[in-house]
């Protein structure tokens, strides 16, 4: 496994590389990333030169990025492209509030797609089963922007109405509760569940249904009819033999859908002024700054590509059989 493992990392170095590339070529090539300097009468002509020489703009592409691979090696991505505000500490700040908000979504959407896949599975076509072929439906067709304004909507009506504050609609914590303990995990709860709600919800009726069909599938399976010729109990039969190896598929989903809750984070973010990944992806283009897109960039591909390892090693976790000795 630990030799699987160091393999797949190594084979991720060129394509990190091949990536960064097609991205810093895409990124810093269209437009003018210095416009808004040269429209500004403020600024001198020797003084927009000397800006675009600091920052390599006046060199080739292949130039340029060697010198953008350096700074992330050396230097951690660098500074912005406006300024000398360093990127990591930005990067470093964003990305500890998304994976928070990543990982309870992927937490929430697994567990209960999980349960409501197994569970539709064992009373198939019974009322359980088709409100939760319905509601799967539904969550398939909710744009998750629409959700997120309708779940604002509906809290602020709820406050003005009642005065009673379940969840916050923006912001990642209130002043009142910064720092730690448990008045600030419940603050950081109730901001944290309009969002989470918003960029599960797809995510939940994926996973159930693909969770019914491959349950389906198993145990309808020859092992299972002959473990329950042996006399072993349902629930073993159920557990043991056939939920272990519907799991299957479903790992396989799961490296999937994390670069679409990556990418989902993008909107959810910006409607619901988290912190994140997402906001300050938005707000980098918009600038046209573009060291930070491809700081940002670079960062979500390696996230990507780890959560495509650890779904490999939870193959050999969810089914003895499968081995990485032999793998090449």
């Amino acid at each position: 496994m630990l030799t699987y493992i160091i393999r797949r990392i190594l084979y991720s170095i060129p394509v990190l590389l091949a990536t960064s590339f097609l991205l810093f070529t895409l990124v810093s090539i269209p437009g003018d990333p210095l416009g808004r300097l040269r429209a500004n009468p403020n600024i001198t002509r020797a003084q927009y030169h000397a800006i675009e020489h600091s920052k390599n703009l006046d060199r080739p592409v292949i130039v340029r990025y060697g010198y953008w691979i350096h700074d992330a090696i050396t230097k951690k991505f660098g500074t912005t492209l406006f300024g000398q505000r360093k990127i990591w500490p930005d990067l470093k700040r964003v990305m500890w509030h998304t994976v928070q908000f990543i990982l309870s979504a992927i937490i929430i959407s697994v567990i209960f797609g999980i349960a409501i896949g197994v569970y539709s599975a064992l009373r198939q076509y019974s009322l359980f089963d088709y409100t939760a072929t319905t509601l799967s439906f539904i969550g398939f067709a909710t744009p998750v922007f629409w959700l997120a304004l309708m779940m604002q909507v509906l809290m602020v009506q709820v406050f003005l109405k009642w005065h009673v504050r379940i969840f916050y609609t923006s912001g990642l914590s209130s002043p009142v509760n910064a720092g730690h303990g448990f008045h600030f995990f419940i603050d950081r709860v109730q901001h944290l569940a309009l969002p989470v709600i918003a960029l599960c919800t797809l995510s939940i009726a994926t996973y159930s249904r693909y969770m019914r069909a491959s349950m389906l599938e198993v145990l309808n399976s020859d092992y299972v009819r002959t473990a329950r010729a042996k006399g072993l109990l349902e629930r073993r039969v159920i557990m043991r033999h056939a939920f272990r190896n519907a799991l299957i598929p479903l790992i396989t989903l799961l490296g999937l859908t994390i670069p679409y809750l990556i990418s989902g984070s993008v909107i959810v973010e910006q409607i619901f002024q988290w912190d994140g990944i997402g906001r300050l992806y938005f707000d980098s283009i918009a600038g046209r700054d573009y060291p930070m897109v491809l700081g940002l960039t670079v960062t979500t591909a390696v996230i990507t590509l780890l959560a495509a390892l650890f779904a490999d090693i939870l193959y050999a976790l969810a089914d003895p059989r499968i081995r990485f000795e032999d793998v090449r």
